[in-house]
């Protein structure tokens, strides 16, 4: 296998000693570049693109060629397991995802199929292995599923939403239909997030875009449940190095404890929690990633220098910290503003690590 030149990002999840705090951003290839936005044209449609293994590789590297990032994210989208049940995933303009077809019965939860993960979505393995070969060491690669709760609300919804009322209708009405369905899609992200560390993923995160909207007994029993039940089922080891294992749930500040007794290897952060408290409330059993808020990318160069100074102070020295937004970067950021975020979290973390 081909050397990694850059394993600072691994490294800082396994809370080993870094030079310099690393860091990544969600969506990081997406529709704040120019040039994402001419391959995805050149493409046709979202889903062509992450379905065209070379597009889907070239939109995956273009924030490297601009960005001296720490780790590179593989281009798909969350909701390709819905998409393999044959639910028919398409997206509007303007409007985000759809489902051709919904599922919110007993029956047609029992009807659903568990895809076979390595045909149905050979596609995003196909990525993946072209990618590992084109960074040629260049920078780890991230794999990455969404949650089993969150991947069901919009199976059940059809599309996103704000308020989940046939999701949590069916959590609290029929809640041995939404555990049956959660355990088919625990054990399909369990199988599609190994086939991508066999494919050549050096770390995989679970989004759990939509586990704060639950109550906390809610939270525990169907959704931390359950990607509990995948970090236990996940290759831990490939190629000699440990793969680490991220859990974000956005808006999950209060369940940290919680989630850092799932085995997992490091918790994402949004901005809602503040770094420092995470840091001595569970910094000691995880690495932490995170948390500027995305909209900090509109101030100024000066200003946003200034809230990477304040979260990497938060942190505080020592390892363990990874940079990154609080959620995926705004389609509307300006892509010099994300370049002062990446250099800026290089230059004023060097202090942090002296002597480590």
């Amino acid at each position: 296998m081909t050397e990694l030149k850059n394993d600072r990002f691994l490294r800082a999840l396994l809370r080993q000693p870094v030079d310099k705090t690393p860091v990544w951003m969600m969506r990081q290839a997406g529709r704040y570049l120019p040039e994402y936005k001419a391959t995805r044209q050149q493409a046709g449609n979202f889903m062509d693109l992450c379905r065209n293994t070379e597009l889907a590789c070239e939109v995956t590297l273009q924030p490297l060629e601009r960005f001296e990032l720490d780790a590179a994210i593989l281009f798909s989208d969350i909701l390709t397991i819905p998409d393999a049940m044959g639910l028919g995933l398409y997206f509007e303009a303007g409007e985000g995802p759809r489902f051709k077809k919904t599922v919110r019965t007993a029956a047609e939860v029992e009807a659903l199929p568990i895809p076979d993960v390595e045909t149905d979505l050979d596609y995003v393995m196909n990525a993946v292995r072209m990618i590992r070969q084109e960074l040629n060491g260049r920078v780890p690669l991230i794999g990455f599923s969404g949650s089993p709760w969150t991947l069901a609300t919009y199976m059940i919804e059809g599309q996103g939403s704000r308020e989940y009322r046939h999701a949590k209708g069916l959590l609290y009405g029929q809640p041995e239909v939404m555990h049956q369905l959660l355990d088919k899609l625990a054990q399909t992200v369990t199988a599609y997030l190994n086939a991508q560390i066999r494919a050549g993923a050096q770390a995989v995160q679970i989004f759990d875009s939509w586990g704060g909207a639950l109550s906390t007994p809610a939270y525990l029993e169907f959704s931390l449940k359950y990607m509990q039940q995948i970090v236990d089922g996940l290759i831990r080891e490939q190629d000699g190095r440990r793969v680490p294992v991220i859990l974000f749930t956005k808006g999950g500040g209060q369940w940290l404890e919680a989630m850092a007794a799932t085995g997992a290897d490091a918790l994402g952060l949004d901005w809602t929690t503040e770094m420092s408290d995470a840091r001595a409330r569970v910094g000691h059993q995880v690495a932490l990633q995170g948390n500027m808020d995305p909209s900090a990318l509109f101030g100024s160069p000066a200003s946003i220098r200034q809230e990477v100074q304040r979260i990497l102070t938060s942190y505080g020295p020592g390892t363990g910290h990874v940079f990154n937004l609080g959620h995926g970067i705004n389609q509307f950021a300006d892509p010099e503003h994300a370049r002062v975020l990446i250099d800026a979290v290089h230059e004023l973390s060097l202090p942090l690590h002296q002597g480590s």
